[in-house]
This record gives structure tokens, sequence and C-alpha cells, in this order.
């Protein structure tokens, strides 16, 4: 009979073991009979840091072939050693032929995985030619597919691999503009989106080392869940998970699928006490820091892990008079989807640049109807990366919200880029990215060519008509060794030309520097910008009247510091996560 009863007991350990993921046994167990009380005052923040909030820089040694007679042959050397075997291991024909084609040059390979990045998302690649390199530029290259991996440089030139993490390849945009010789800038360049992650890369908790325990991890667990949940499959299913004493993994809610750093931050601002009662009491206590502008930041991102709650405390803060309060407290209220956000956002978005990026992002957090009404407005915007912020805005809101937004896919496999054309007010715009993604978008339809016009775009020349029946019409043709010429005539259309272009097998890069050509040419209707986007650490500067004066003073408020609340780390904290990174080897792998 007492054998059945341990054996009962030992079964109900075991099954608490499973649920709870905390470790009842092992190296812990005597920390985990004794936890440190935890005031029900305390904020998660308190008991745990976040891990893995730093990028992840992923890199190879690749080939780009396609060039036009700029490439070279390798010399012999770690490097070209290195490319052999990748090229043997896939049993490319001729590896030593291939690299000494004028075709093609070896490159350097370099990308980064942010934190929180999923299997299967897309990143920038950067490519560049070694210092040692006869190759005089990279224009009209495609990087062949390559294998990139976490790199140490030992000793003698020596490198060691970690796992593979991403794969990369793509056309290359150099950065170069269309007229431009110089040799550093051609030899290095970008593949938008070229590269994809083969690997997740989960968000972390972990325990202060005083406050590991079972109880500990279980309880920040649930009280996370009970803010933060989602439906999968119908289910409810939360965002946190106690995976040990030590530390709880986090599933990024997808709200904050573009702001990472806002969702921990939040997370580490929950109170582990959230009765009724003790909720009223901190509301009363951040709408007091709020309406403070020193503290207006980091008391909207606790009112924001609240919730609902403390929607009324936040929005009353949008009514402010004070730009910095205002906008916090819109910023907040975003993410929680509530509709009074929207216009006090849209308005900061439109007058102050130093919160225009932060208000735009929260604007496309959010799901409310009257939030992508305002967003619209801005596309007509006199300023140029309002305008283009708010159509990246929409699309990160809902890529298929409508066909403007939508736009389509121009070219084919690898050359593919993305093309929106929007009829929208405003003076005559294109735009065009050299991060994130090869994507073309056009403020305004009907944008012609001034003519005449001359330009190239990669293995194709693009002229003006002066003569004949197709006189004011544009030729388009394009010439390549071992090939029929192929040639086409359209209207001064830049829309035309640029989907000729296309067809003509023209990628991404050879329609970005044909752009530019033209720019330069002054044929363009209107303005050519290149990733005119808002900026993070803009500096505010507020007028405050001081107490012993009745004039103003301008006192320069660094946004970025103002920000540093998001960033969700005290300086102790990187000190801590080296120090676990020992113990924390066995599940980082």
């Amino acid at each position: 009979m007492k054998t059945t009863w341990r054996i009962s007991l030992l079964i109900s350990l075991v099954s608490l073991t499973t649920i709870t993921g905390c470790s009842l046994f092992g190296g812990d167990s005597v920390r985990s009979q004794n936890p440190d009380i935890v005031r029900n005052d305390r904020l998660i923040g308190d008991l745990a840091v976040p891990y893995g909030m730093w990028p992840v820089r992923i890199e190879a040694i690749g080939l780009v072939n396609g060039l036009e007679n700029t490439g070279s042959d390798p010399g012999p050397g770690p490097l070209r050693a290195r490319l052999m075997g990748e090229m043997q291991t896939r049993q490319a024909p001729s590896p030593n032929l291939m690299l000494s084609s004028p075709k093609t040059s070896l490159v350097k390979i370099q990308s980064i995985l942010p934190p929180g990045i999923q299997k299967g998302d897309r990143v920038d690649v950067e490519v560049r030619i070694p210092s040692k390199s006869k190759t005089t530029s990279l224009r009209s290259g495609f990087l062949m597919e390559t294998r990139l991996s976490e790199m140490a440089i030992l000793g003698d030139n020596q490198f060691h691999e970690g796992h593979v993490l991403g794969l990369a390849k793509g056309p290359v945009l150099t950065y170069g503009d269309a007229t431009s010789t110089d040799r550093v800038s051609l030899g290095r360049g970008r593949i938008l989106g070229g590269g994809v992650a083969l690997q997740s890369r989960p968000l972390r908790l972990v325990l202060r080392e005083k406050m590991q325990t079972c109880a500990n991890s279980s309880r920040v667990a649930d009280t996370i869940n009970k803010r933060f949940h989602t439906f999968i499959k119908g289910s409810q299913a939360g965002m946190a998970s106690a995976k040990t004493n030590e530390y709880i993994e986090l599933n990024l809610h997808p709200r904050y699928k573009d702001n990472v750093h806002r969702f921990v931050a939040v997370v580490r601002a929950l109170a582990l006490d959230d009765s009724a009662r003790t909720t009223a009491r901190r509301i009363e206590e951040l709408r007091q820091k709020l309406h403070v502008p020193d503290t207006a930041s980091g008391a909207a991102i606790q009112l924001e892990a609240i919730g609902s709650d403390a929607a009324e405390t936040l929005i009353e803060g949008t009514k402010s008079t004070n730009p910095e309060i205002r906008f916090y407290s819109a910023e907040a209220l975003a993410y929680l989807d509530r509709t009074e956000a929207a216009e006090p956002l849209a308005e900061i978005a439109l007058t102050e640049p130093a919160f225009r990026v932060f208000a735009l992002q929260a604007l496309s957090a959010m799901d409310d109807g009257t939030s992508a009404s305002k967003l619209y407005e801005l596309l007509s915007s006199p300023s140029v990366e309002t305008r283009y912020g708010a159509f990246r805005a929409l699309w990160a809101m809902n890529p298929y919200e409508s066909h403007e937004i939508r736009g389509e896919k121009l070219g084919k496999k690898a050359k593919l880029f993305y093309y929106h054309k929007l009829n929208v007010n405003g003076a005559p715009l294109i735009h065009a990215r050299r991060s994130q993604r090869p994507e073309l978008v056009m403020f305004g339809l009907n944008q012609k060519f001034t003519q005449p016009v001359r330009l190239r775009a990669g293995k194709i020349l693009i002229t003006s008509i002066l003569n004949g029946r197709d006189a004011g019409m544009i030729g388009i043709a394009k010439f390549e060794i071992g090939q029929p010429d192929e040639r086409r005539v359209v209207s001064a259309s830049i829309d035309e030309v640029i989907r000729k272009v296309v067809e003509l097998e023209g990628s991404y890069p050879d329609v970005v520097h044909m752009l530019q050509q033209a720019q330069e040419a002054g044929a363009l209707p209107g303005r050519l910008e290149i990733d005119a986007l808002p900026e993070a650490g803009r500096v505010y500067r507020a007028k405050i009247a001081t107490s012993e004066s009745n004039d103003e003073e301008l006192t320069a408020v660094d946004i970025s510091e103002q920000k540093s609340a998001l960033d969700g780390l005290e300086e102790s904290q990187q000190e801590l996560e080296r120090s676990w990174i020992s113990s924390l080897t066995g599940w980082m792998k």
C-alpha cells in the first residue's frame, strides 16, 4: 500500500514537470525548494531580462555571374579554395573555367538575422568584392545560390563555420548610381530580400539568478498569457511558455510583427498582480506620469501593458497640448487598436519629423479602418518621406487591402520585383528601394519622359525616335552576343517603358539605373527618390517655460533616448545575458 502511494506521488510530480516545463530535479532542485518571495507590486521586468535581442551575422564566399566583362579570376588563397570547395560540393561544371571568366567574380557575402526572425523570412544580402580583387564592377551581376552561416576567422586565414542559417541569391543592385565610375561603390551592392532564413530565432526571457524557480517561471508565463494570446485553428494560444526554471520562451504577437523591441518592452512592463484594485491604483499613478514629458514614454508603455482598462487614460493623453504627451499616448493607444489613436498619429506624422517613423509604424499596427483612411490622405503629402512612409504603413497593415497597395510582380523568378502605381494627388514622384525588397512605387499616373532621351538598362538601350513614322515614340532594343536583336517601340509613358524593359529580361537594378540616368538628364516629370523613409533617432525640440523666467527656452530631447524604454534593457542586463550564455548553451542548440 505504501509503495503504491509513493508511485502515485511520483507520477503526480512527473506530470507537474511535464505541464509546467520546469525542472523539479537535477541541478536546480535545491534552489527551486527555496524560492525568493516575489512581491505582487513587481513587474515582469524586475524578474527577467530579454535574451536573444541582438542581430546575428551570417557570411559566405560566393560567385556573381552575368557581369559585362568586369569580373576577374581570383588569385590563389583561402577565399578561392573555399569557393572551389563549395562549387565542387554543388557539382558545378568546370569550376576553374567558370572562375577565370571575366563575366564572373568571387565576392564576400553578409546578411543579418534580426531578433525574432522566423524560418522562411527574407532579409537583405550585402555583397562586395575582396580588397585585392581585380573586378571593376558588380553591375548587372547575379549572385548564384550560396549557403550562409556564422563564421569565425582563425589564425593563418583559416575559417571556422557554424550551422548553415540562410541561403542567398539574386540580382545585385550596386551602390554606385547610373553614371558612377567609382570602383569602390561599383564593387559593393545589395540583393534586396535575397536571403532566406532557414531557422527561426525565438525570443526568450531569462529569470534573474535569485529568481530562477519553477513557480516564478510559471507565474511569468501565466501573466503574459493573460494579456497576450492569439488563435491557432480556432483555439486560443498564449504567447509564452515556461520551458525551465531559468527561462520563458516568447512567441511574437501578430500586432507587434514589425516592432519586436516594443513587444518585449510591453511584456516586461506587465504587472504580476493584475487585480482590479491594484490595477486601478497603478493607472492613477501612471496617469500622473503620462502628463509629464520626461516620464510620458515609460508611463505609456506601462499603460499599454495594462490593456483596455487603461485606454481612457491614454485617450485623455491624446488631448494634451504637449506634442510629446500626445504622441506617446496615441502610440500606445494604437497598439490597443483604438480608433481614437488614428487622427493624432496622422497629424504627428505630418508635422513632427522626430516622431514620424514611430507614428506611421503605430498606424500600420492597427486594424481600424480610420487609420487606413488617414494613411491614404498622407499619400498626397508635400513631404516625400511622409508619402512613401504612409505607403509602407498601408502595405504593412494589409498588403492585399487594395490593388494599388498590392501592386503587381514584374519579371520572372529571381529577377522579379514589385511595382505599384498610385492614383494620388501631389507632385509626380517615383520611389525605389535599396533595402528589404525590390520595389518601385509611382505616385501619380500618366508620367512621361521628357524627350529626347538616351538611356541604358543593362544590355537594353532606350532612345527617342526623332524621324520617320514613329517620330515622338521611344525605341527599346536589346543587343546580346550570340542572340538575335530584339526591338520594341512604345510611347513616352514611363510605365510602358518599364514594362518593355522587363519584357526584354531587364532586372530591377537595370530599371533603377535607367531611372537614375533619366533623372540626371532632366527627363523625369518629377522626382526620383531612393529609400526616402522616415528615420529614428531624430531630435525633437520642444519649447518649455522655465520656473524662473517667462522666456521660452529651446530644449533638445533626443528621441533615441526617449525611446530607450522600448529596448527594455538596463545597463546590467547585457552582463547578465553574457553570464548566462554558458549555462544556456544546451537549449540554444
